[in-house]
């Protein structure tokens, strides 16, 4: 493919799919997640585009909260992104393109845009590859250009496309996008032959899109442009500048742009593929054992059929139930009726207006340095079991209302506790005092694993003062 028509992904890394929890929470959201195999959602999109020719480094859109996270599952698969861009806020799809086309504009090239969510799941690799180069053909020539998933039965939870064929058979010219159809319609919808899935996926030079919006959504291109102009480079980030792009309208591709043009285009994607959207869309997915199950983890069935069954922590046992999901973590287990699988949503928002930590975080929280998981607490005191990884650093820091206690249990630590220095190897420990500077590092080859007894009169995450970090963070 020559060098103009070179096709950069652009890989959208936000959203917290609640209807996948309680794994999927907004600390640790489903495209960061192994639901289905070996590779997380983000790193199957990642090694997706890879087989296509002619594609570019990608360029990753992420909030701030995930940006390790993102680096990190994309270093595991040695991608090197071209930009990874730091959304301050979440503004739908529309602005989250704007600000990746000004960026790919940026070096004076006009590549090819591929935007594809983070968190679907694409079986056939080949197909999806034969219809992003036939979209690809049409975005060259200055269309814009989607994805449209050929349906295999009336689905109600996602968006259509109607589109008609074109002379050349190839592809088809998009007519209009429908919302989520009930039933009737969505039946209606599958007889008629020309209606198909909105895959949220779309194809078109950056120069293209841009005009687009300065012609139909010319908030969003002020707002993108200002909040690119004004950012500022943090490692390996590229942070947008939050007044400018929180004051940018949300809204999707679809509806500031597609909805628009008379000459959309749209080819057929017919490559097992589904949004992932719920419970009973991974049991779908999923390979199945006896009795139709799905089972992951530690499960033990008997007697039960059409069970999805997903065990993170402990053995889980399930007798004589039909059509029922389980799914455990540590710090809850979720039992729903797959027909109710879309009511887990209802669910999260009754947990958040109760205040309920559980809405939002994992008993283990991911940060660049590893992740800490909170074993037990109680009146001022609580335990974490702590991984740092090989070369990780925490922050040099203190706390006013907290004293630690660290043991380790494999690994060595080097820790700086005031103006000392000093190793610690398995079974050794160190005491830091109330209000006493601290950091701690993995100077080895292998994850350092230790156990942190905090006491004190408060024990929040906010309690951190930070002196210095190797990851910009205050």
């Amino acid at each position: 493919m020559a060098s103009e028509n070179r096709i950069v992904p652009v890989v959208l890394c936000g959203g917290t799919g609640s209807r996948l929890w309680p794994l999927s929470r907004d600390g640790h959201p489903k495209q960061f997640l192994r639901l289905l195999g070996d590779h997380t959602l983000l790193q199957d999109t990642l090694l997706r585009v890879r087989g296509i020719d002619g594609v570019g480094a990608p360029i990753l859109v992420s909030n701030e909260a995930h940006r390790f996270v993102v680096a990190e599952q994309a270093r595991e698969i040695g991608c090197e992104p071209a930009a990874i861009l730091l959304e301050p806020h979440a503004r739908n799809t529309a602005p989250a393109a704007a600000v990746a086309a000004i960026k790919a504009q940026s070096g004076g090239d006009d590549p090819i845009l591929l935007v594809l969510p983070s968190d679907h799941l694409v079986r056939d690799h080949a197909a999806f590859a034969r219809s992003v180069t036939a979209a690809s053909v049409a975005a060259a020539a200055g269309a814009v250009a989607t994805l449209g998933v050929v349906p295999t039965f009336p689905a109600t939870g996602y968006g259509y496309i109607k589109a008609v064929p074109t002379n050349d058979g190839a592809l088809m010219t998009v007519k209009r996008f429908v919302e989520k159809p009930s039933l009737e319609q969505a039946t209606d919808f599958l007889g008629e032959g020309n209606c198909f899935w909105n895959s949220g996926m779309f194809l078109f030079r950056a120069s293209v899109y841009l005009d687009a919006l300065r012609q139909f959504a010319p908030d969003i291109l002020r707002a993108a442009e200002q909040a690119v102009a004004r950012g500022k480079s943090d490692l390996d980030f590229c942070r947008l500048d939050a007044d400018a792009f929180g004051a940018c309208p949300s809204d999707s591709i679809d509806y500031a742009v597609m909805e628009h043009l008379r000459d959309g285009r749209m080819a057929p994607l017919a490559a097992d593929w589904s949004d992932i959207g719920s419970w009973d869309a991974v049991w779908k997915a999923a390979e199945k054992t006896e009795g139709n199950n799905a089972a992951v983890g530690n499960v033990v069935t008997h007697g039960a059929r059409d069970c999805l069954v997903h065990a993170s922590h402990r053995m889980v046992a399930v007798a004589g139930l039909d059509s029922v999901i389980v799914v455990e973590t540590p710090d809850v287990v979720l039992v729903v009726h797959k027909d109710h699988a879309q009511d887990v949503k209802q669910l999260v928002e009754a947990l958040r207006a109760q205040g309920r930590p559980e809405a939002t975080q994992h008993r283990q929280v991911y940060r660049p340095w590893g992740s800490y998981d909170s074993v037990d607490h109680g009146q001022r005191y609580q335990v974490k079991r702590i991984s740092v990884k090989p070369g990780a650093k925490l922050s040099l820091q203190k706390h006013h209302h907290r004293a630690e206690h660290w043991v380790v249990v494999s690994g060595t630590a080097r820790v700086r506790r005031g103006d000392v220095e000093f190793l610690l190897t398995e079974d050794q420990s160190t005491y830091i005092p109330i209000g006493e500077t601290h950091s701690l590092e993995n100077p080895g080859r292998i994850p350092l694993e230790l156990i942190e007894i905090q006491s004190g009169s408060y024990l929040g995450e906010d309690d951190i003062i930070r002196m210095a970090d190797i990851y910009g963070r205050t």
